[in-house]
């Protein structure tokens, strides 16, 4: 599966089958926030936050994935990522983008 960012495939003829997403919701556990928070006295990086998001846009694309195999999709172009926070200590990441078929 071709996943792009770009609105068209340069050279490539498709038809549109549809918006896809993918969407997981995440909780950091309590020992991974009470480190995050000693991090935030000293400033840097918060490592395990970096990894638990990167973690949550890995299943969000692997569902949106699936969700354009579904529809018989060879790509999804217009790929893009949101996150927003449902509650305290969990966050809704969405992969969403349109499934083609290429001609």
């Amino acid at each position: 599966m071709l996943l792009v960012t770009i609105e068209t495939i340069p050279g490539q003829a498709f038809d549109v089958l549809g918006a896809v997403r993918g969407t997981v919701v995440y909780s950091k556990n309590f020992g991974r926030d009470l480190m995050a928070g000693f991090k935030t006295l000293v400033g840097g990086e918060i490592v395990s936050y970096t990894q638990l998001l990167n973690e949550a846009r890995q299943i969000a694309t692997e569902r949106m994935v699936r969700a354009a195999e579904e529809l018989g999709a060879d790509a999804v172009v217009g790929l893009r990522y949101a996150s927003a926070s449902v509650m305290q200590g969990a966050a809704e990441v969405i992969a969403y983008g349109t499934a083609v078929k290429f001609r």
